[in-house]
């Protein structure tokens, strides 16, 4: 048996092992230094490409950080490869972990996803004010799981971004401009000539309303009121005026409340649902 492990035979296989490996190390030296060069390039070009397309930088950075990892596993693999280990078991292995964490985090992946998206095609930014999912509010932060939103009545609401990317969402803040449509009714028997110039003379007394149509914003026109229902209890008037995105509630608000003031101070009548109910008695 001595012998045998200390045969020319052996030495030679020895040898010829030692030299096979020194070979595959050299080899494996060369692959990961040229390697490490490639993914240091290749994470920086996708940095750089991802910075000039403005996008969010917790996005790109943790873009970058998922490509420079996978990068490295690749590099592993080949390195693996290089001294003849079979790489399928660890490429299974690797597979199959992939596959597991992602079924435990469906979720969590779905929101990532939309924060991708969010950060990437922008249907919203910090400081919109936007309705979705049940909430409105303004948006505090944009995070790559959850987005802040800050109602006007100073509550914070977490928000999942898989819904957001997925769901129908109102951007009140993509436009300078945003009409105010409120509706006024009267009782029936009114003038209606006299209420409609009486909500013109408190539009025109409005600094907020856009009075002339902006150049810059063509599809703004100057205030409007028509006669557009005829209902149970009277007639309604409805009025359109157009101000800025911030000044919308200053302006429902003051409308509100001076054509109530007023035409309630001329005389017209604000009509209500009423029930008229006969009760008929019955005698034996």
């Amino acid at each position: 048996m001595i012998e045998k492990i200390f045969s020319p035979d052996a030495y030679t296989m020895l040898g010829q092992w030692a030299i096979n490996f020194c070979k595959n190390l050299i080899v494996a030296a060369i692959v990961f230094y040229i390697g490490s060069r490639l993914i240091k390039l290749v994470t920086r070009l996708i940095t750089k490409a991802l910075e000039r397309s403005k996008v969010d930088q917790s996005l790109y950075t943790f873009l970058t950080s998922i490509v420079r990892v996978v990068l490295w596993l690749v590099l592993a693999i080949v390195i693996i490869s290089i001294f003849g280990i079979e790489t399928s078991s660890f490429i299974a292995l690797f597979a199959s972990a992939g596959m597991a964490i992602g079924m435990a985090l469906s979720g969590t992946l779905q929101n990532f996803a939309g924060g991708v998206m969010i950060l990437l095609f922008k249907p919203y930014k910090v400081g919109d004010f936007i309705e979705a999912q049940g909430y409105a509010g303004t948006v505090k932060e944009i995070q790559i799981f959850n987005t802040i939103i800050r109602t006007n009545d100073a509550q914070t609401i977490i928000v999942p971004n898989g819904g957001l990317a997925t769901g129908s969402l109102k951007n009140y803040s993509t436009e300078p401009y945003r009409r105010v449509d409120l509706d006024f009714q009267f009782a029936y028997g009114t003038d209606y000539n006299d209420v409609k110039q009486a909500i013109a003379e408190i539009q025109q007394r409005c600094p907020q309303i856009v009075q002339a149509p902006p150049a810059d914003s063509p599809n703004v026109t100057a205030p409007w009121i028509g006669l557009t229902k005829l209902g149970d209890s009277g007639v309604v008037a409805t009025t359109r005026q157009w101000c800025k995105s911030a000044d919308y509630w200053t302006v429902a608000g003051f409308m509100n409340e001076t054509v109530y003031q007023e035409l309630k101070s001329r005389g017209f009548m604000f009509p209500f649902n009423r029930m008229d109910v006969n009760i008929v008695s019955q005698t034996n």
